[in-house]
């Protein structure tokens, strides 16, 4: 892999009573975010040959909202590690897939941006950076993914 491009969900719904976090839907504001970070990562000649997502129901619309404005989009693959991931999980995960030139991430904070800070700084606690719909498009050094082996190319906020 040399290229990972990190999207954070769009901003869904609040939660309702003691309703299932995880089938939390995007707002309509959501849903925009999601569009428009579509056409950002469009714009910007993105092309990622893989794209793994939470399967929280926030994270698959914004990842089949944003994958919509590509013109030759991957399929979409849940990956359950991504809910309520570490950075090491999502690390582990990110391992199995580094035969794709580019990976798009769809997930949650605060795992999407202490990875972040991770690749780029070398360390992830306190870290904040990730709106929602949020965007970090990283050049990884050849070799494993370690602390501080990327470089941060772009990021984006609908914001």
């Amino acid at each position: 892999m040399h290229e990972l491009i990190l999207l954070r969900h769009a901003e869904a719904l609040p939660a309702e009573g003691d309703g299932d976090d995880r089938q939390r839907p995007l707002s309509e504001h959501g849903r925009r975010e999601a569009q428009d970070a579509g056409a950002w990562l469009a714009r910007h000649g993105a092309r990622p040959l893989r794209a793994l997502c939470s399967p929280a129901r926030r994270a698959e619309e914004t990842a089949q909202l944003a994958l919509a404005a590509l013109a030759d989009p991957p399929p979409l693959q849940q990956a359950g590690e991504i809910y309520d991931a570490t950075p090491g999980e999502l690390l582990a995960l990110l391992d199995q897939h580094a035969d794709a030139g580019t990976v798009l991430l769809v997930g949650h904070n605060p795992g999407i941006e202490r990875l972040v800070a991770l690749l780029v700084e070398g360390r992830s606690d306190e870290f904040r950076g990730m709106p929602p719909a949020g965007l970090a498009v990283l050049h990884l050094s050849s070799g494993p993914l370690e602390p501080a082996s990327a470089r941060l190319d772009a990021f984006w906020s609908p914001r």
